[in-house]
């Protein structure tokens, strides 16, 4: 015979570690009570019992019942009270707990065990007919919306305050309050069709299904949405023996942080209301007192809940949130749990905890979360004013939150009224339908950019992280105008100069300005602790995505380690280069006077832009990407060129520019295709056009002779991009030895330098072992390795279905933002595994978007990557998500 399964557990027979099975709340009863603490007696229905519910289609599980009775009556001998016993009954509270804390999410009932036999007994325990009607009242409402869905509870409670002219519900008096029961149980009739139950046994089943039932709720599905908790683990149900705060001024109820949430000083924070019951404090009912207020109104209380502060705070090594109710100065403790806390707070306290000798440095690493560093990083918007804006109708609309942070300016729709305005020291945000390399100097300028199209790892976002600016991306509920210089949204207009704020955590915009908070990186203490603790056990070197000195010496600040990817196209969309680099693509087919004139130019400024790179970056390793766009990037639109050419022609006044424009547009026409992204761009231009990339190796190993004979350690890596086979990489790499031989006979000593492909073509991955014969090291340039692998253009797919697939399950979370390992991070293992078979040494990190992202680093560490390059502002998660990677950070309570 099978032995039957264990669905309910008395508090002594649980403990902290029974967390999965007991929720949260229900193993903190049971660690305090086995602790020796002031704990009501009572029991926990596990969390098994309500998935077993839902499997079984809203069906206790069997035997659950049973063994809940057997535990009540536990509870009624050591209480020495009956569960309905008119002389001496027990009543009870019916309590929800999953697993992770999610407050206020789910459902709890007071005081159940109340009709009208036991409340007679009741009045003749107490001598108090007020106390217990007060109850009385409070269960058939809780009970009523909870377990029953009646409402309209709280109009007649309000209605009756009004016809009496109570202001609080303690000026109500017996009378009063059984009246009120009165009224609220004829509700119940009148919305059920049937009486309110009587039955404590009846109330309890009805209730502890309730509870059960509000794991599915709305808000808690959102809540668990929002904070990537899983929705297959249920909630456990404790039912504790009821202890009153609300029978006079010796008795109240409160909740308590064992140190401040906001802040992480170490004191106690709370607040407490005498005379009232627990959810009096959190519906605002009356105005709470600070729990200091207890030192001079009942200092025995006090002092003892000081004292057990200090014991869950040893006990538990962590922060405590904690709940308790005085019944007539006798003290009990209803809850504990890990207390939410705010970024700044987690970590003074992670920090407090290890030099109090708590905690290790290891567990403090493993409790700040790589997101909570993000917040102390960014330009954040102060709360208090932009809850008042929203309350004035300022929200406009909400796009996706593509990089973190928080701006305030005039919305400006040109990239060089942008420019023009920030430089003469106005803020404004950048509105466009999309960006693209030519809008960099208006972004550059910008406190933000906001745009109707695009998503996460769109030009607009790629770039406004790499910033460490705020960026909206996608947000289509923007109807925009650059010709008119305005957009509608949600039927209003806002125009250039008109000042809005964009919050890129949120993906919230809002009209006019909000006060924001800069933090300094500097002085970030506590964070500066810590991570230096995660460079001490992390595996992964951290190294930065930077094109200019600046954003290398920003990443520094941040501390990287070299750096994984330098874009030279950027350095060719500089204003006084543009022009040059349109003499060298148009004249390359015929490799033209203009075309070498052109070449010789470029080495120059590049030769420039690259010392200065690595003369911030001395003694590091700096990884620069050989030009990559297809060429025609850099030149003007096929579509504004025929029209331009086309109004020169209609004019006919100047035949000399409309001779230069239609042989511009000639050129632009010849170099079209159907799609650039996978047409002549990366390796490919080099092999069809060498002399653009020996002219970039030139000035490479040019600025690095130049800075060795000033004494400077340099350490240059040049990746070639866009290697399908090997033998891309080694036509390349014949033609730039070439180049260095010369350059170094030209110094008169040998400049080190190492040559090594960018992986992001599927089949370069699959034959990473013939690559890595002529590859010195391979970093995966992941977003365009997941386009080439899904197939799909990012910027396309984001706006019209990769969105939705995430909302409907078909895809678990957005590929660009998260490494998919299944099939991406397959081909990543698969390239490390062969390239390492034929170059055992071959260092290998990765430098796409998902370099950033702390799920993606964990792969990385476990695939066993060398390095993850970022964003400069990516720098410090990256650092503590690597960190977490080595130490196999468990699950904390979210």
């Amino acid at each position: 015979m099978a032995e039957t399964r264990k669905w309910v557990y008395l508090f002594p027979e649980g403990n902290a570690e029974m967390r999965d099975l007991l929720g949260g709340k229900g193993a903190g009863l049971c660690e305090m009570t086995n602790a020796g603490l002031p704990v009501p007696p009572g029991f926990t229905i596990t969390t098994e019992a309500c998935r077993e519910y839902y499997a079984r289609d809203k069906d206790f599980p069997p035997a659950m019942w049973e063994q809940a009775l057997v535990a009540l009556h536990r509870i009624e001998t050591e209480t020495g009270k009956g569960f309905g016993d008119p002389q001496k009954p027990l009543l009870v509270s019916v309590r929800s707990g999953a697993k992770f804390s999610m407050p206020g999410m789910m459902d709890t009932v007071l005081n159940l065990g109340l009709n009208d036999e036991t409340m007679r007994g009741i009045i003749k325990l107490t001598g108090d007919e007020r106390f217990a009607y007060d109850i009385y009242r409070r269960f058939i409402q809780m009970f009523g919306k909870i377990a029953l869905n009646v409402e309209g509870f709280d109009e007649i409670f309000d209605r009756f305050k009004q016809k009496v002219g109570a202001k609080l519900d303690t000026d109500l008096d017996a009378d009063n309050l059984k009246e009120i029961a009165s009224e609220f149980k004829g509700l119940v009739e009148r919305e059920t069709g049937k009486a309110f139950p009587d039955d404590p046994k009846k109330q309890l089943m009805l209730a502890i299904n309730a509870v059960f039932e509000s794991w599915n709720s709305r808000r808690a599905i959102s809540y668990r949405n929002f904070n990537n908790i899983p929705h297959d683990l249920g909630t456990a149900v404790s039912v504790v023996s009821m202890v009153f705060g609300n029978m006079g001024n010796d008795s109240g109820t409160g909740v308590v942080f064992t140190r401040d949430p906001a802040t992480g000083e170490r004191l106690l924070y709370g607040e407490y209301l005498a005379n009232a019951q627990g959810e009096d404090v959190v519906a605002g009912i009356r105005t709470p007192h600070n729990v200091i207020d207890l030192k001079d109104e009942m200092p025995d209380i006090y002092g003892e809940l000081s004292r057990i502060a200090d014991k869950l705070e040893t006990h538990y090594r962590d922060i405590q949130d904690f709940e308790f109710t005085v019944e007539r100065r006798k003290l009990y403790m209803l809850q504990t749990r890990t207390g939410k806390r705010t970024a700044k707070a987690a970590l003074k306290i992670a920090v407090d905890m290890v030099n109090e000798g708590l905690i290790t440095k290891e567990e403090a690493i493993g409790r700040i979360e790589p997101g909570q560093v993000s917040q102390l990083l960014l330009p954040r918007f102060d709360e208090k004013a932009k809850e008042e804006i929203k309350n004035r109708d300022g929200l406009l609309a909400k796009g996706l939150n593509a990089s973190p942070g928080a701006a305030s300016g005039k919305a400006v729709f040109d990239p060089d009224r942008a420019e023009e305005m920030a430089s003469g020291g106005e803020s404004v945000i950048l509105v466009r339908p999309e960006t693209t390399p030519d809008d960099v100097h208006g972004m550059l300028k910008a406190k933000g950019i906001l745009t109707c199209r695009g998503g996460a790892t769109s030009h607009a976002a790629v770039v406004a992280r790499g910033l460490g600016k705020p960026c909206i991306a996608g947000c289509e509920a923007l109807q925009i105008d650059l010709e008119g210089r305005f957009f509608r949204v949600n039927g209003g207009i806002i125009r250039e100069n008109d000042v809005i704020s964009i919050d890129g955590t949120t993906g919230e915009v809002f009209r006019g300005g909000i006060p924001s908070v800069d933090p300094d990186f500097s002085k970030e203490a506590e964070l500066l602790t810590l991570l230096g603790w995660a460079d001490e056990v992390r595996r992964l070197g951290v190294w930065a995505n930077a094109d200019y000195p600046r954003d290398a010496a920003k990443a520094l600040e941040f501390g990287c380690e070299g750096i994984g990817l330098c874009r030279t196209e950027h350095m060719f969309f500089e204003e006084e280069r543009l022009p040059i680099v349109h003499k060298m693509i148009l004249g390359a087919s015929e490799a033209s006077d203009d075309y070498h004139k052109a070449l010789e130019d470029l080495v120059r400024f590049q030769t420039e832009d690259f010392k200065g790179i690595f003369r911030v970056m001395a003694g590091k390793p700096v990884v620069i990407r050989l030009l990559d766009p297809p060429l025609h990037e850099f030149l003007p639109s096929y579509e504004e060129l025929l029209v331009e050419t086309t109004e020169l022609r209609i004019k006919g006044d100047d035949p000399t520019k409309l001779a230069e424009r239609e042989k511009l547009l000639r050129s632009v026409d010849s170099m079209r295709e159907m799609n650039p992204m996978l047409g002549l761009r990366g390796c490919r231009l080099g092999i069809m056009f060498e002399d653009i990339y020996k002219m970039q190796l030139h000035a490479i190993l040019t600025a690095c002779g130049e800075l060795m004979r000033e004494g400077i350690d340099v350490h240059p890596e040049i990746m070639v991009p866009l290697v399908s086979h090997a033998n891309e990489i080694k036509v390349i790499r014949d033609e730039l030895e070439g180049v260095a031989r010369e350059v170094e006979s030209e110094f008169g000593f040998t400049i080190p330098c190492k040559v090594g492909t960018m992986i992001e073509i599927p089949r370069a991955a699959l034959t990473a072992d013939e690559v890595a014969t002529y590859a010195e090291f391979f970093s995966f340039g992941t977003n365009d390795l997941t386009q080439t692998t899904f197939g799909c253009s990012r910027d396309d797919a984001e706006g019209k279905f990769l969105l939705q697939y995430v909302e409907r399950g078909i895809l678990p979370q957005n590929p660009f933002q998260v490494l998919d390992r299944r099939g991406v991070g397959e081909l990543i293992k698969t390239g490390v595994e062969l390239g390492r078979k034929t170059r055992p040494e071959l260092k290998i990190g990765i430098c796409g978007e998902h370099g950033g992202d702390p799920s993606s680093i964990e792969f990385c560490h476990q695939v066993g990557l060398d390095y993850v390059s970022c964003s400069p502002f990516r720098v410090p998660v990256a650092r503590l998500a690597a960190a977490h990677a080595a130490l196999g950070v468990a699950e904390r309570d979210k």
